[in-house]
């Protein structure tokens, strides 16, 4: 039995209190911005914030190709214990 792909998990199960909008940094270190997501089985499609320099405003990756996730919000830290992170952030 294989384990799951952890961003797969992540999307599938994104916090309700985490907008929907970041930034995805693939293996090969390109960043894709977006403002909205869907997931089919092992891709993911995102929605840019805006179009890339050909006009794509679509962009489909495997999850097997995503190196992070960055948050462009700021979020609670209940909202992050809610996500199953565990531990406290710096109150400054």
């Amino acid at each position: 039995m294989t384990a799951q792909n952890p961003w797969k998990v992540t999307f599938n199960n994104w916090p309700a209190g985490i907008p929907r909008r970041g930034i995805v940094l693939s293996n090969i270190n390109e960043s894709m911005p977006f403002k909205g997501f869907l997931v089919k089985e092992d891709t993911l499609l995102l929605e840019r914030s805006n179009p890339d320099s050909l006009g794509a405003r679509f962009i489909l990756i495997g999850f097997e190709s995503i190196n992070s996730v960055r948050f462009i919000d700021p979020i609670k830290e209940s909202v992050l214990n809610t996500a199953g992170f565990l531990g406290k952030l710096s109150q400054t």
